[in-house]
């Protein structure tokens, strides 16, 4: 993508009300503009990254063997009346009664429209297990809503429910989500930490968040320090096999949210120096609610013996558009964004020092197109800005990457390669900096 052709309207200082870091620099770097409050367009820049990590769940809950489907925004209110949370959802809920008066509401989640599916057609124990998700937008109306997309009203989330005949089957369900969001949360570059929950409107006695510490986390977090450093279990984890030994790991170790947190249990258990405390940003909530929704929506299969008995049920929340916030959050400084590669709107940025000389140009041209060809994705800074003011922006997105290339280096026969997050720099041929970057050998980790 060439600057000149593009819609990135960057400001030079961010709106007094944008209180947190990444809300200042999504809006400051042109990701997302405010239409109301809590609700965001998405621009060009802000819907890549919000794609690339909306692809990025997908893979993982694929990996896992969630199958995926879509429901809609819009539902009936009669199915949250069956399972007897219509009215005791409150206020966030947006209700809504159509031209034949009928009640509907913008959908803040989606466990009973879920369910009302998988009755429909799914009748024998010979049907089971499944595991279903989407990812769609949904809708609540926040009280007061802040920090940009990290509690907005409207949002992108992945949803995904499980369907098993037992509690024993159910957990082995639950497993895999815990470890498919552990390998999720690492491929975005986040350190992610399952912490004990609670289980608010979803119900039921199994619940984890999944927390990456931040100065401006929404609440405060405890936990064994051991938890911070431990690695994900990686893309080899045998889906199909016993996972159990992964989640004891975890979940061996203290960590919990404030509304869990055992101050004595805490001392006891951890040792003074091991002891951390600190503020944290939830990006991924899993549920084990047995029959909650089943019974009461009739949700029944029929059993080796011949009975039928409830499903039992569990539901996964990532917040896809609230991962983007998370993500700056916890990597950025004075300067702006610093992306990881896995989820940067663009791989290089390529900023042509004189766009009114011949051979500079020339040259990025043959940068931009080996670039592109090796699937980096440049975006070609080609504008007749003034230099200060091309570094400024290259530093503010985020790219991984800068390659600098000007008349004068280019006399020497050389470019300069920027990593943007170390800001280290490298003075190298053009054609040694293409290669090296086409190659990966300054990839992240």
């Amino acid at each position: 993508m060439r600057l000149s052709r593009y819609f990135i309207p960057v400001l030079k200082e961010a709106p007094s009300d944008a209180q947190i870091v990444s809300h200042q620099l999504m809006l400051r770097a042109g990701l997302v503009r405010q239409e109301a409050a809590g609700i965001y367009a998405w621009l060009p820049l802000g819907h890549r990254v919000l794609r690339k990590i909306e692809q990025i769940v997908r893979e993982e809950q694929d990996r896992a063997g969630a199958i995926e489907l879509l429901m809609p925004t819009l539902q009936l209110a009669d199915l949250w009346r069956e399972s007897g949370r219509y009215d005791d959802y409150g206020e966030e809920m947006l209700r809504i009664v159509d031209r034949h008066e009928r009640d509907l509401l913008y959908g803040p989640t989606n466990e009973e429209m879920i369910t009302e599916i998988f009755r429909a057609s799914c009748k024998s124990y010979k049907d089971l297990p499944k595991l279903l998700y989407h990812i769609q937008w949904k809708f609540r109306d926040e009280r007061r809503p802040r920090f940009g997309v990290m509690r907005g009203r409207e949002f992108l989330m992945k949803d995904a429910y499980s369907f098993d005949l037992d509690e024993t089957e159910a957990r082995k369900a639950y497993n895999r989500m815990f470890v498919a969001y552990l390998n999720t949360f690492a491929r975005m570059g986040l350190k992610s930490v399952p912490m004990r929950a609670d289980t608010g409107p979803i119900g039921g006695d199994l619940s984890h968040e999944f927390i990456v510490l931040a100065e401006t986390g929404e609440s405060e977090v405890f936990c064994h320090a051991d938890l911070v450093s431990m690695g994900a279990p990686g893309a080899n984890v045998d889906f199909d096999g016993d996972l159990q030994p992964i989640v004891d790991q975890r979940t061996a170790l203290y960590a919990a949210t404030e509304e869990m947190h055992e101050a004595e249990r805490f001392a006891a258990e951890v040792p003074a120096d091991k002891r951390l405390s600190a503020r944290g940003i939830e990006v991924g909530h899993i549920f084990y609610f047995g029959t909650k929704y089943s019974e009461p929506m009739k949700a029944f299969v029929t059993h080796p013996d011949g009975k039928e008995r409830p499903v039992h049920m569990g539901s996964y929340g990532v917040g896809v558009s609230r991962l983007m916030g998370a993500i700056i959050e916890a990597s950025h400084d004075a300067n702006g964004i610093i992306w990881p590669e896995s989820v940067a709107p663009y791989g290089v940025g390529i900023i042509n020092m004189r766009a009114d000389d011949e051979a500079t140009s020339a040259a990025c041209e043959r940068a931009y197109g080996a670039l592109t060809k090796a699937g980096k994705e440049p975006l070609l800074d080609d504008t007749g800005d003034r230099a200060g003011a091309k570094f400024a922006t290259m530093d503010l997105i985020g790219l991984p990457y800068q390659l600098v290339i000007g008349p004068r280096g280019l006399k020497e026969g050389k470019v300069e390669l920027k990593v943007r997050r170390s800001g280290e720099k490298h003075e190298l041929s053009l054609e040694d900096a293409v290669n090296r970057l086409a190659e990966g050998q300054f990839a992240d980790g």
